[in-house]
C-alpha cells in the first residue's frame, strides 16, 4: 500500500466469519475454512470468480463461541476489514477443506444486511478515506507543531524505531521492518505494527474499532510500549552473555505477513529453546566422526530444518532423521579380547561339546592375532532346536568382548524389515540391522540373524534377497539402508546365522555364509549338559539349593531316555519340590514315602504321607518320584517287538528336530500287481518304492523271490502294501531306499530282517547305494533306539569321524556300496542265494 494508491472497494461484499483472529488493514492472516456459511463463500464466489473484484471480500471477527455456533446466523460486528484473498489451498477429499492467504486493504461498516444464505452479502461503507493517507510532513503541517495528532504521530515512531532497534538486525525479516518504518505513511503503523506484536483478540478489536486515526494512535501506542518493557525486563532478569543476547534479539516470524508479505511474533523462549537445539544438533553432527559423504547430507538437511517452521510436518521428519544419524556408531567400536586361551576357558564354561563350533572361534581369534583388520566372518550354524545356536552365539560375543544383538528373522516378509522404508513414506523408519546399531552404540557387534531359514516372501519384497548384501564380506562395507540413503560400513560386523535346516534357504544366500553343522548330544552328553548346566539354573530360578533338592545321574539319564527331552521335566520337578520346600502340604505328595523312596528321612509307621512332617533334606528324586511327577514313560523301546513278522525293517530319517528311527511295514495279498503306498509320503520316497520293487523283480531268481502263488515275479497276481507309520507326519527324501528293498525283500522271502539293524541310503535302479545326509543325526538316534548295527553308503564312511568315540564303540557299522552287500548283513547269516556272505572287511567295527 502506497500513499498515491487509491482504495476502492465494492460497496456490496460477500462476509467471511472468522473465530481465528483479527484481520488488520495492512496484515496478512491465514484462515481456515470450516462452516458451511464460508464453505459456500469459497465455492460459489473465490473459486469461480475471474475477476480481482470477485477477490474482495470483507473479514469479519465472529465474537461467538465456535464450540456454542449454530447454523442461525450470529449478530454481525460493525466494523470489518475489506481483504484480497491472495491464495485459496485446499481440495475435496476426503472432504472439503481449504486455507485462505487473506491481506487486508481497508475497513468497512456494515450498512445493511442484504442475505444470509448460503453466505452472507452486505451492504458495506468503506471508512479508511484515501484523503487522510499524507507524507509525516504535511500531517506536521495539517496538525499543527503542537497538534496532538501530530504529537502522537511522532512518540509512536519514536517507540515503533525502538523496537526494531532491540531486535537483531542481522535477521534479514528485520532490516526489512526497518526500512518499512522510514517508507510507510504514519497513518498505516498502528494498524502493521498492532498485527506484529503480542496482543489479543480483544486488543486487536479495539484497534480495528478505532475508525478515528487519532483514537488509533492512542491504542495502540501502550501495547508497543509494554512490548517495548517486557523486552528490558527479559534482558535484565537475563544477565545477557553474548550469545544470549543473540538469542533474546531474534525476531520469530510467522507464516503470514504483513504489507511485504510477512508477519512477526516476539516470542523470545521458544525461539531461545529452539535455536539452542538446533545449534547443539550441529554440535554433535559435527562431533558424531561420520565418513564425509553422510556429514555432507547432514548439513543439508541441517540447513533446511533452520529454515523450516516447527509446525511443519517435515520439520519433525528431518529431526528424527539427524537424531538416527548422531546416534549411529560411525566410529565408534570396542577392543577385541584375542587371549585365546581365557577364550577357551569361557567358551568351556558356557557350553558342553561343540568342539567344531568353539574351533572355528578360536580360529578366528588366532587369525585377528595377525591380521587386525580381519573382516568379519559370515556364520552359519545348522541344526536342531534347543542345541544351543543361540546361547553360542552370545558366548561368542562375550567371549570377543563384543555388543550382542540378536535379530529374530522367523516369519519376516517385507525387505523393508531388512533395508528399511523410504523417508518419503509415512511412518518410515530404519530396517533392523541399522536400528540393531543404533541399540548396541558400537559398529563391531555380533549380530545374531535368528531363525534365516524360515524367512518368507511376499508382495512386500524378498528380504532373503535384501540380506545378500549384508552377508556379502565384498558389499557390506557400503550397506546403503533405504532411510539413511547413505552408506554404512558393516564389515566389522561379526555376523552368525541360525537355522535348523539349509532347504529352505536360498541358493545365493547360503552360498555367502560357512555353515556349521550342530548336531544332537549323545545321551552321555546330554546327561553332561543337565547337570552342569540345566538342574543349577532350574535350581535357582526356583530359589532351591543342591542342598534341598538333587536330581542323580539315573533319574537324568530315565528322563532323557524315556521322556519327551525337554528341560521342561527339570522345571516341573522343581516347582513340585518348591512347594514341598515351602512347607506346603500337597494332596499328591505321598511320592516321597512311597516304599520309603525319594527322601533321606522315613514315615513312621501308620503315618499318612498327608499328615508327614516336612521333608528331610536333601530331597532326592529317585526313579518312583520321577513316574509320580511327570507320569507314565513317554518312549518306550520296542524295535524288537516290531520286528516279530516278515516284511518289517528299521530306517533312519533326518528331522529338522535331530534323527529319528522309522520303521517300514509291508503286507501282500492276492490282487492284480498294484503297489500301494501309504503314510503321507512325498514324491522322492514314492520313486524310491518303485525303484526298489523294480529291483526286485528284476533280481527275484538270483534271490529266490516268489509271488504268493509260487511264480518268479512277485508281483504277479500279488497286490503289495507298504506303509511307514506316524501318518500324521509327512515324509520325504530319498534315504529310506535300501530300507525299502529290505523290507520287500523280507516279505517276499518269508524271513525276518535282524530286529538290531537300521540302516539308510538311496538307491538307484542298478543296485547301487548312494550317499545321504545327516549321517551323525541318524546314527545318535539309532543308538537311542538300542540298535547294535547300522548300514550306512560306503561313500558316507567319512562322516562317521564325526560321531562320538563312545557311540562307536557300543555300534557295528556296515558301509554298503551296492544292495547285495545291505541285504547281507540285514539278514542273519546273509540272505539266500547270496553267493558271497558277509565279510569282516564290510563291518567298520568298534572303532
Amino acid at each position: 500500500m502506497s500513499s498515491n494508491s487509491g482504495i476502492q472497494i465494492p460497496s456490496r461484499l460477500p462476509l467471511l466469519l472468522t473465530h481465528e483472529g483479527v484481520l488488520l488493514p495492512g496484515s496478512t492472516m491465514r484462515i481456515s475454512v470450516e462452516t458451511a456459511r464460508n464453505m459456500h463463500l469459497v465455492k460459489n464466489r473465490l473459486l469461480k470468480g475471474t475477476s480481482l473484484k470477485s477477490t474482495i471480500i470483507g473479514v469479519i471477527p465472529n465474537t461467538r463461541d465456535p464450540e456454542h455456533d449454530t447454523e442461525d446466523l450470529p449478530t454481525l460486528h460493525s466494523i470489518g476489514t475489506a481483504g484480497l484473498a491472495v491464495q485459496v489451498v485446499g481440495s475435496n477429499w476426503p472432504k472439503p477443506h481449504y486455507t485462505l492467504l487473506i491481506t487486508g486493504l481497508c475497513r468497512f461498516r456494515v450498512a445493511q444486511l442484504l442475505k444470509e444464505g448460503p453466505f452472507p452479502v452486505a451492504e458495506v461503507e468503506q471508512l479508511d478515506k484515501l484523503e487522510q493517507y499524507t507524507s509525516p510532513e504535511e500531517m506536521s503541517e495539517a496538525a499543527g507543531p503542537e497538534g496532538e495528532l501530530g504529537e502522537l504521530s511522532k512518540r509512536f515512531y519514536q517507540a515503533a524505531v525502538q523496537l526494531v532497534g532491540m531486535l537483531d538486525m542481522s535477521v534479514p525479516v528485520v532490516a526489512k521492518l526497518r526500512r518499512l518504518l522510514d517508507s510507510l505513511p504514519r497513518e498505516t503503523l498502528p494498524d502493521v505494527l498492532a498485527s506484529m506484536i503480542h496482543t489479543s483478540n480483544k486488543e486487536k478489536l479495539q484497534v480495528l474499532d478505532a475508525v478515528s486515526l487519532e483514537e488509533r494512535f492512542k491504542k495502540t501506542l501502550p501495547l508497543l510500549t509494554r512490548q517495548i518493557e517486557g523486552l528490558k525486563l527479559l534482558q535484565k532478569t537475563r544477565k545477557l552473555r553474548p550469545d544470549d543476547n543473540k538469542r533474546v534479539k531474534v525476531l520469530a516470524v510467522r507464516k503470514g505477513g504483513v504489507l511485504p508479505g510477512h508477519q512477526f511474533s516476539l516470542d523470545e523462549e521458544g525461539e531461545d529453546e529452539d535455536g539452542d537445539d538446533t545449534a547443539v544438533l550441529e554440535r554433535k553432527v559435527k562431533g558424531a566422526n561420520m565418513p564425509q559423504p553422510a556429514l555432507r547430507v547432514c548439513l543439508k538437511e541441517l540447513k533446511r530444518l533452520k529454515k523450516m517452521p516447527q509446525s511443519m510436518p517435515e520439520y519433525a521428519l528431518t529431526r528424527n532423521y539427524l537424531d538416527l544419524m548422531v546416534e549411529l556408531p560411525w566410529s565408534k567400536s570396542t577392543t577385541d579380547c584375542l587371549d585365546i586361551h581365557a577364550a577357551r576357558v569361557l567358551l568351556d564354561s558356557d557350553h558342553y561339546a561343540m568342539e567344531k563350533l568353539k574351533r572355528r572361534v578360536l580360529e578366528y581369534l588366532a587369525v585377528r592375532q595377525l591380521k587386525s583388520t580381519l573382516k568379519g566372518p559370515i556364520l552359519c550354524f545348522v541344526g536342531p532346536p534347543g542345541v544351543g545356536k543361540t546361547s553360542v552365539g552370545r558366548s561368542i560375543a562375550r567371549t570377543l568382548g563384543r555388543e550382542f544383538h540378536r535379530i529374530a528373522l522367523g516369519g519376516v516378509c517385507d525387505q523393508s524389515d531388512i533395508r528399511g522404508h523410504r523417508r518419503t513414506y509415512v511412518g518410515s523408519m530404519p530396517g533392523r540391522i541399522i536400528n540393531g546399531l543404533k541399540t548396541v552404540g558400537v559398529n563391531n557387534p555380533v549380530f545374531l540373524l535368528d531363525e534365516v531359514d524360515k524367512l518368507g516372501k511376499s508382495l512386500q519384497g524378498d528380504p532373503a534377497s535384501a540380506l545378500l548384501e549384508v552377508l556379502d564380506p565384498e558389499q557390506n562395507h557400503s550397506f546403503t539402508d533405504h532411510y539413511l540413503n547413505v552408506a554404512f560400513d558393516l564389515s566389522q560386523v561379526l555376523f552368525i546365522a541360525t537355522a535348523n535346516s539349509t532347504a529352505t534357504i536360498p541358493p545365493a544366500l547360503l552360498d555367502r555364509m560357512e555353515v556349521l553343522q550342530v548336531q544332537g548330544y549323545t545321551q552321555e552328553e546330554k546327561v553332561e549338559i543337565a547337570h552342569r548346566h540345566l538342574i543349577p539354573h532350574q535350581l535357582e530360578q526356583h530359589g532351591l539349593t543342591p542342598q534341598q533338592l538333587q536330581i542323580p545321574q539315573d533319574t537324568t539319564q530315565d528322563i532323557i531316555s524315556k521322556y519327551e527331552h525337554k528341560h521342561s521335566h527339570l522345571r516341573q520337578g522343581c516347582f513340585t519340590h518348591a512347594r514341598r520346600v515351602a512347607g506346603q502340604r500337597e494332596e499328591g505328595s505321598d511320592y516321597l514315602s512311597k516304599g520309603k523312596r525319594g527322601r533321606r528321612g522315613e514315615e513312621p509307621d501308620g503315618v499318612s504321607a498327608d499328615m508327614a512332617a516336612p521333608p528331610d533334606m536333601p530331597i532326592v528324586i529317585d526313579h518312583i518320584a520321577l513316574k509320580d511327577i511327570l507320569g507314565p514313560h513317554v518312549f518306550e523301546m520296542e524295535v524288537s517287538e516290531r520286528l516279530t513278522l516278515p516284511g518289517v525293517a528299521v530306517g533312519l530319517a533326518w528331522t529338522p528336530l535331530g534323527g529319528e528311527i522309522m520303521f517300514v511295514e509291508a503286507s501282500r495279498m492276492e490282487g492284480e500287481g498294484q503297489l500301494t503306498l501309504t503314510g503321507q509320503l512325498g514324491d522322492v520316497m514314492k520313486e524310491s518304492a518303485h525303484l526298489a520293487m523294480s529291483w526286485l523283480r528284476s533280481n527275484a531268481k538270483t534271490y529266490q523271490l516268489t509271488n504268493m502263488v509260487g511264480g518268479s515275479d512277485p508281483l504277479e497276481g500279488t497286490d503289495i502294501h507298504l506303509h511307514f507309520p506316524a501318518g500324521a507326519v509327512t515324509k520325504d527324501g530319498p534315504s529310506a531306499g535300501v530300507t525299502m528293498v529290505t523290507v520287500l525283500a523280507s516279505l517276499f522271502s518269508g524271513r525276518l530282517v535282524r530286529s538290531d539293524v537300521a540302516m539308510t541310503g538311496e538307491i538307484t535302479l542298478r543296485g547301487l547305494v548312494l550317499p545321504v545326509g545327516g549321517i551323525k543325526d541318524k546314527v545318535l538316534a539309532a543308538h537311542r533306539a538300542g540298535v547294535k548295527r547300522v548300514i550306512i553308503p560306503k561313500r558316507n564312511e567319512k562322516d562317521l569321524e564325526e560321531i562320538p568315540a563312545n557311540v562307536r564303540v557300543e555300534l557295528d557299522f556296515v558301509t554298503a556300496s551296492n544292495l547285495d552287500e545291505v541285504l547281507n548283513a540285514a539278514f542273519d547269516g546273509g540272505f539266500p542265494g547270496m553267493s558271497n556272505p558277509l565279510t569282516l572287511p564290510h563291518i567298520v567295527s568298534k572303532l
